[in-house]
């Protein structure tokens, strides 16, 4: 079977993992944080998104720049879990491991955007 190019990316699969992750998490917030579960949502599942669009990319500035949304997005996500982790609507194990996730993934697209340029 043909894969796509991001299909082989590690950095990939890590987002894709966090992505399933992060609907999990999303499950368990109280009622009133709808707010924070989209935010956290969209965010998320741009970082496969980005990853994609920048594997398909034939210029290296593009691809790049896309891995430096996803890095961005990634961000925002460690941002997000912060402020759950504070408010307290975060199972601790599950914070835990999304937050190695991220750090996982950001150096990776650091690396990536970096080699692109």
């Amino acid at each position: 079977m043909h894969t796509f190019d991001h299909e082989k990316l590690d950095v990939y699969r890590a987002a894709i993992e966090f992505v399933v992750l992060v609907d999990k998490i999303v499950e368990q917030f109280p009622r009133g944080r709808a707010y924070l579960a989209d935010q956290l949502l969209r965010a998320g599942t741009s970082i496969p998104l980005n990853i994609a669009e920048g594997a398909g990319e034939y210029s290296g500035s593009e691809k790049s720049r896309f891995y430096r949304m996803a890095k961005r997005s990634a961000t925002e996500c460690a941002s997000i879990f912060d402020v759950c982790n504070q408010l307290g609507i975060v199972d601790v194990g599950l914070f835990v491991k999304g937050r190695e996730l991220l750090v996982r993934i950001v150096a990776m697209l650091i690396k990536m955007a970096q080699k692109a340029e």
